[in-house]
């Protein structure tokens, strides 16, 4: 804790240290402010109906607290391109759900899955 005194008035203020190290600013789900955090999570197709992005883990991306989703295509290599969307819903709807024969798994960094099939 640091204490600030002036000296005039002989009030005294005491300030909390801004934390600094590596653990501390990694990024958490805490204050009202974004009480979600920022998510991370993959997207593994077991099958690509379109051949046009293949099979396995095609898509990494984050859905940050107010829900907008960034995703970075893994294809074509080495660079990939980037997307940005207003929810992640809004990327399911384009990427994922119009294409259920790819039997498309999303994986977040904490092991949730959803798993997304054909059916019938």
């Amino acid at each position: 804790m640091i204490m600030i005194v002036n000296e005039d008035s002989e009030e005294k203020l005491a300030l909390e240290p801004i934390p600094t190290e590596p653990e501390d600013l990694k990024p958490k789900k805490i204050t009202n402010k974004a009480p979600e955090g920022i998510r991370t999570f993959t997207v593994c197709r077991q099958s690509d109906e379109t051949g046009v992005s293949g099979e396995g883990v095609v898509i990494e991306g984050c859905m940050f607290a107010t829900g907008h989703t960034v995703i970075h295509w893994l294809t074509p290599a080495p660079l990939g391109s980037l997307a940005i969307f207003n929810s992640f819903n809004d990327f399911i709807s384009i990427h994922i759900r119009p294409h259920p024969k790819n039997n498309t798994i999303i994986t977040w960094d904490d092991g949730e899955q959803t798993i997304y099939e054909e059916r019938g």
